[in-house]
Order: structure tokens, then C-alpha cells, then sequence
């Protein structure tokens, strides 16, 4: 008994060491090397022989058609991640596309929530399960407080969730009357204010609409200060 004793010491150590790299949800990370950026959160790698699309878990980058936010996006990832850079994979899920969804680490740390650090993605909450939801939602706040990248708008920009689902930038029924904003550009903060007019969630009653009275200055939607407005209509 004392000899098995003694030999399982380093075993357990070396377990511990295992969860340690594998982090909060013992993904086992695979190597692999950069071939391409897609977009600002799309990647090509090339792993073990075979090359594999790659969707960044947890974040969703604006979309190449929302300029100029797509392209800063997309040239972000690609100083993070050089072509023929090595990286690791955390493999979460395949998509419906089948992209490998994954967590990237380079030579800096990880890819994912640095995105979101420079303000070039915004945290994906309705997919965000599986990851650090603490750490990724305080790199946004800490993001927005800046005004960097996406936060350069108040409110931030359209999410690109929003911006997919209204079919690349068609208007979105039962808009609110143009009188209930102020006219002044949104170039900070206080001119982006609406000019006095409450709307409420219910009378709003589109999900994607609130958030884009968030965006124009309707502070009062987002009750909790996550950054999202009447989430209640999700």
C-alpha cells in the first residue's frame, strides 16, 4: 500500500497541472497554424495535415459590410494573428457551417477576449456558455469606457447579430417617430442624448429596435448598465 501511495503522488500533480492548461472547462487544446483571416472573427488554420475554418467562440465582429468598423475589425485579428503564426485551438462546438467554434490563443494570450479588449468585437451573450462570461463582459466594459473601436458610437455601433438578422442593413418595422430623437450628430456622448422623449420597452416592442434606440442615446432602455436595452423583448 505505502508503494502505490508514494507513485500516485506525481500523478496527481501532473492531473492537476492537466486541468490547469485545459482552464475552467477542460477543453483540450490542438495546435495549429494561421492561414487566413476571413473576417474579424473568422479564421483559416491549418491543423495536422488538414485545414479547418475557424469561428471564434463567445464574440461576434462587425461584419465587413459595416464599414468602417468591418475592415478595422478584420485588420485587428489579422495583427494578433500573422499568417503562418502558430496558435491554440479550444474546440467547443462545429457550427451549422461546419466552422470549428473555438476560444484561439497566440503568442499573446487569447485572441477571443483581446478582440473585445481593443473593441473590436462585442461579447456574443447568447453564446457565451462556455466561456469566461466574467472576464469577457469586463474587457467590454472596460472597452465602451474608452470608446474604442465599436464604442467609438455611442451606445456602440449595430451589433452584427442585429445587422445579419435585419438582412444587411434593411430598416426594421414599427420604428419609433423621428421627433423622440435629437438632431445633433453623434460625435459624443451628450449630443447623442434623445431630446427629451421616453419610449418604453413595450411601446418599442422589436428587440433589435431597442437596441438600436440604445445605440442613438436612449441610456434609460439599459435598466442593469449591461449593454443591452430591453431584454425583456429577446
Amino acid at each position: 500500500m505505502t508503494v502505490v501511495r508514494k507513485a500516485s503522488k506525481p500523478l496527481l500533480v501532473m492531473a492537476g497541472l492537466s486541468l490547469a492548461v485545459l482552464g475552467p472547462f477542460c477543453q483540450a487544446a490542438s495546435a495549429a497554424t494561421v492561414l487566413s483571416i476571413g473576417d474579424g472573427d473568422t479564421i483559416s488554420v491549418l491543423e495536422r495535415g488538414k485545414k479547418l475554418k475557424v469561428r471564434l467562440a463567445c464574440i461576434d465582429a462587425p461584419e465587413t459590410a459595416q464599414t468602417p468598423f468591418g475592415v478595422a475589425s478584420r485588420n485587428q485579428l489579422k495583427a494578433l494573428l500573422p499568417i503562418g503564426s502558430m496558435v491554440s485551438l479550444r474546440v467547443q462546438a462545429v457550427d451549422r457551417y461546419g466552422r470549428s467554434v473555438a476560444e484561439v490563443i497566440g503568442n499573446k494570450g487569447m485572441v477571443n477576449l483581446a478582440m473585445v479588449r481593443s473593441g473590436q468585437a462585442f461579447v456574443y451573450r447568447q453564446y457565451l456558455g462556455r466561456c469566461d462570461r466574467q472576464a469577457y463582459l469586463a474587457e467590454e466594459r472596460q472597452a465602451q469606457a474608452q470608446w474604442l473601436g465599436v464604442w467609438a458610437v455611442p451606445g456602440g455601433m449595430t451589433r452584427p447579430w442585429d445587422f445579419r438578422h435585419r438582412g444587411a442593413g434593411r430598416p426594421s418595422a414599427g420604428a419609433v417617430p423621428a421627433a423622440a430623437f435629437s438632431s445633433a450628430p453623434a460625435s459624443s456622448p451628450q449630443a447623442a442624448q434623445p431630446s427629451g422623449v421616453k419610449i418604453t420597452c413595450k411601446q418599442i416592442g422589436s428587440y433589435a429596435r431597442a437596441q438600436e434606440l440604445l445605440r442613438q442615446g436612449h441610456s434609460y432602455l439599459d435598466r442593469n448598465g449591461d449593454g443591452v436595452a430591453c431584454e425583456g423583448l429577446r
